[in-house]
């Protein structure tokens, strides 16, 4: 192959044939909803601790994949070509929080959805995953369970502890319990009748109990 015909290859063709209105249009399309799916990853966020460059990122690989979408769509050899490029690619960052998992999808989706062109099923389809996540993530629970850890000194303490729950709790489910030369502990699931811990004070106060705790777990962290 010649120099010359380096220039006669179909390279400037694919230029020709590029369109940067489309282009512009699915980018700034793709910006919007990235944002849409950041300020609401920020809006339902209920981790440990939140990543700013995790939200950043959203936005980002929604652009990336539109990008490439649109690439692979105006070339079927270049689409060839990419998707074994692509299959080589491996992802080390380790996801702790499972809902995020859900917005990594949700902004890869929306980039392959713009980059076909199919823009009213982007929008519209970004616009109700994020009302459902809204309305899902910051529904109110008022049957939150609780782990109530009590140390008494013996049986008989023990059983006067149920008694005092009764009026307090629904329902208690007993999940570990450890007896020592000093006394008994007690580790309990607990649902609360109302949102009141008032008995945990009661309990504590009881002659025989050296400790009573109540801890409130969500599934990511205690406190």
């Amino acid at each position: 192959m010649s120099f010359q015909d380096i220039f006669k290859s179909s390279f400037y063709d694919n230029i020709t044939t590029f369109s940067l209105l489309d282009t512009a249009i699915a980018l700034v399309l793709a910006i919007a909803i990235g944002m849409f799916i950041y300020a609401i990853y920020r809006k339902n966020f209920q981790g440990v601790m939140y990543s700013e460059s995790f939200g950043i990122s959203l936005v980002a690989m929604c652009m990336i994949t539109t990008l490439v979408l649109l690439a692979v769509t105006s070339n079927v050899v270049l689409s060839l070509g990419m998707v074994g490029a692509l299959s080589i690619v491996r992802f080390r960052t380790a996801i702790k929080e499972p809902m995020d998992v859900c917005y990594l999808f949700w902004a890869i989706g929306a980039g392959i959805v713009l980059g076909a062109g199919m823009i009213p099923l982007a929008v519209f389809g970004s616009l109700l995953i994020g009302i459902l996540l809204l309305i899902l993530v910051n529904r109110k629970q008022n049957d939150n369970p609780y782990i109530f850890i009590v140390n008494c000194q013996d049986d008989n303490i023990e059983q006067q502890v149920y008694g005092n729950m009764e009026k307090y709790v629904k329902r208690h489910v007993i999940k570990s319990k450890t007896v020592s030369s000093s006394g008994v502990e007690i580790t309990m699931e607990v649902r609360l009748k109302e949102m009141s811990t008032e008995f945990v004070n009661k309990i504590a106060s009881m002659q025989g109990v050296s400790n009573a705790v109540l801890v409130s777990y969500n599934g990511n962290y205690m406190s």
